[in-house]
Formats: C-alpha cells, structure tokens, sequence
C-alpha cells in the first residue's frame, strides 16, 4: 500500500476559499491544532473545553447517584454537538469520509478527566493526538489506545525509551524529521512499525529536493509502515507531494483514475495530471486531465453536472488514484455524457431503486403506488412498520431476503420523500463507526406500543 501525506495544520485554518485551499482536507486525512489553526474559532474551542469540565465535574457534586447520571448524560450530548458544530461548520470538514485527528493539550485533557477526548472521538474524530512526553495525559484520555497519537515536539524528545513508554499508551507515535537518518533511527525504535509512525515535515515546500525527501519517507512508509504529515502545506504543494508519492508508467506522465461515490461506486475512468490534482486540491472539486484538449477538465464547468470531492486517494500499487465524490446536477445526476449516473449505464439495487423513486417525486405516472406512499404519509409510516414485523418473523433465506426487500423498498420511499439519499445514510454510518461512547441499545417499550397500535388495525 502507498504512502500519501496529509495536512497538519498548525497555523492556517483547514479551509479558506480565499486562498485556494478549499480542498486539502480531501487528502484524506487531516490534524487540527485547534489553539493555533483556527484562531477566529478558539472561541468556540473554548467552549468545548468548559462543558466537558462540567461533566467531568459532575462527580464531584452533591447530587445524587440518578441526577448525576442524568446530568453526565446531557453535559455529554451537548459537548458532542457542539465539537460536531465546530468541526463541521466552522472548520468545514466532513469526519465522516476525511480522517481527523484532533491535537489536545495535556492540561486540558487531566483537567477534564479524559471527557473532552471521548467528546471529540463521539463527533467523528478518528484519533486524538497528545503530547507523547505527558504520560500522565495519554492515561488520562480514557480512550482506546488504537485511537490517541502520541505526539512528540521534537525529533531530540523522543529517544528509544521515551517511545517505548509512550506506545505502552498510545497506538502510534507522531514525530518530526529532517533527514532519512532520523527516520531510519526512529523505526528501529518502533517494534512491527505497522501503522505506528507518522513522520511530521515542517514548512514544506515543492522544491525537487523536499519532493524527493517526501518520496523517500513514503517508499520506507508503504505498506502500513507509517505516514507523513506536512504541516499547513497548500495545495501545490500537497498535489505535488501526492504525484511524488505514486508512480505511473504511461508515456504522457498521466495518472489513472477512478471515480466513485462514497459509497464506492464506480461513476468512471478518468485521467490525472500535476496540474489536475492540484487544481482539485484548490476548489475541492473534481478537475482531471482532458487527453483530447490536452488541459485541465473541471468536471460540471460546460455540463453544470459537477462533483464535490471528498476524499483522494491512490491504490496499493500506487499507479491509481480514486477520486471519492458526491455528483452534482440540477437537471439530472450524471457522471456520463450521456446523462447516466456511471459510464457503464444505469445503477442496479438499491442505487436503481433511489434514482426511480426520485423520477416518480416528480413525474409520477398515473396508478403508481410509490406516488401513493409520497401522499399519504400515515400509509407509509404503517407500510413500514408492517413489513419491519414481517422481517422480525421471517424464518428461512428465502423469507429473510425478500422481507428486506420490501423494508427497503418502503424506507427508501420514506428517505426520497425527506429528500434524504443514500450517501446521507453511508455518512451517518461511517460516522457511528468513530464514536467511543456507546448506549445500552435496550428497546423502546412506548416505541414498541405504538407499533403494536398500528399493527392491531391490519
């Protein structure tokens, strides 16, 4: 598997239109130094950081053991929305596709009893990274370990028995280097290295020789051997990084590239230049590499069919790279010239399934029942929980499937009518997938009475 950087940004803000950096976070994966980056939104940071020490303070209260439950439970949930707000309105990013790491002060961390950790990994955080020195911090997180990054701030800090100590709590360490003697001696120092390094460069620039640096780290990194993070890159940099770190073998220099939905279906081939995915690193669109115009081809510019771009990524031979993007059109949304979804046609499934009841919202022929359930919501709603009893009772294969069927059929109606898709469902999804903190999952007993009220009218 290649190597691709990452953003970490200390100084600049993750986006900023202005400069033409609206993209960068797509690179996949991205820090954030909340105190630093993001200095119009420390306010809010702030803010943060005082509710989690008011659940953390909770224990220490005269209430008792219930109202305490109760109070931790909804000092929690605020938290939460409130980090989810600041990372995905104020910062911009979307943790449901794009890996973000959240750097958190050590005092904040003791001083909060590990809440704020747990709050950021709730709001979509993949990691949290921590001062690798503080030993007492990364205890005090309360997290999985596979979810904190030990962050040290210089290469002099972190001697063999310091990153020794530090993994003993921490799945991967996060260190800064200059040269490739520093990364050589920091990965012997590192037992089965896989996944458990990422190599920090600081004010990079595209210069041939800090290219060539960035290659070299990502050849020694392949293959879940670490990672590298180039601190508040912009986007020429990053793109260039990027075509560093993969390989083509065409005579033009072209990249091969794939284009897909996030939930990784196939819209089409493509072709990516230097130029291209820089280009796309700036307006966080998809821009590829027209070979019959010979120039940049900005996806949606002459068609208006264009693509918000999430996440750029490059296979594990390196000679590929895959575009991850929400396709855009008013009039229809299509990849194709031939105003299809994908350049091998229509969509099966459930894809099929959406893009029809999308058709009948609109242009439903006459007698249709789907047009039916979009008028006549309490049928829907009594559809659903019919066929979501029948599902509950379905004993052989045979039954199971096509009772789900039928619950998709009738839950896909409920999400076009809502105007929901099912890229909004892959991201809820994805998102649950970075939470920590977990309920019991016990059924509803009111919810469970009102299906058996509707249920007795059949």
């Amino acid at each position: 598997m290649s190597c691709l950087p990452f953003p970490s940004f200390v100084d600049q803000v993750p986006v900023d239109k202005s400069n033409n950096r609206a993209g960068l976070c797509a690179a996949g994966t991205c820090r954030i130094h909340p105190l630093t980056c993001a200095n119009a939104h420390k306010d809010e940071y702030l803010a943060i950081i005082a509710k989690n020490k008011e659940q953390a303070s909770v224990d220490g209260s005269s209430a008792d053991k219930d109202e305490k439950k109760k109070l931790k439970k909804k000092y929690m949930k605020q938290g939460v929305a409130m980090a989810s707000d600041y990372m995905t309105k104020s910062l911009q990013l979307d943790p449901t596709v794009v890996s973000v790491q959240m750097s958190i002060e050590s005092s904040t961390i003791v001083e909060t009893d590990g809440c704020i950790t747990a709050c950021f990994l709730d709001a979509g955080c993949t990691h949290i990274a921590i001062d690798g020195t503080n030993l007492e911090a990364l205890d005090a997180a309360r997290i999985p370990r596979e979810r904190i990054v030990a962050s040290f701030g210089s290469i002099e800090s972190c001697g063999k028995d310091e990153i020794t100590a530090a993994l003993a709590l921490a799945a991967t360490i996060s260190v800064p280097v200059t040269n490739l003697e520093q990364v050589d001696a920091v990965m012997s120092s590192v037992p089965d290295a896989h996944d458990k390094v990422i190599f920090e460069l600081s004010s990079p620039d595209d210069a041939p020789a800090t290219l060539e640096f960035i290659a070299a780290i990502a050849k020694k990194c392949k293959d879940h051997k670490g990672k590298i993070a180039l601190v508040d890159p912009d986007a020429t940099i990053l793109g260039k990084s990027y075509c560093a770190c993969a390989r083509t073998d065409r005579p033009d220099g072209l990249y091969t590239t794939v284009v897909c939905t996030r939930n990784n279906e196939a819209l089409g081939l493509v072709y990516s230049a230097v130029e291209s995915i820089i280009a796309a690193f700036e307006c966080a669109r998809g821009v590829y590499w027209s070979r019959s115009r010979g120039g940049l081809w900005r996806k949606g510019d002459t068609s208006g069919h264009f693509q918000t771009l999430h996440r750029l990524d490059v296979d594990c031979d390196g000679d590929a790279f895959r575009f991850t993007v929400t396709q855009r059109g008013d009039d229809v949304v299509a990849f194709c010239h031939l105003h299809t979804l994908t350049c091998w046609g229509e969509p099966n499934g459930l894809r099929h399934l959406e893009m029809t009841m999308q058709d009948r919202l609109k242009n439903a022929p006459e007698g249709s029942y789907t047009k039916r359930l979009f008028d006549d919501p309490e049928l829907l709603r009594d559809k659903l929980v019919e066929e979501a009893q029948e599902l509950s009772e379905a004993e052989t294969k045979e039954e199971v499937a096509g009772e789900l069927a039928d619950v998709l059929y009738f839950a896909m109606a409920r999400a076009v009518k809502a105007g929901v898709s099912i890229d909004d469902a892959v991201a809820v999804l994805d998102g649950r997938t970075r939470k920590v903190t977990r309920r019991k999952g016990d059924s509803k007993a009111f919810r469970i009475e009102e299906g058996a009220k509707i249920l007795a009218k059949k």
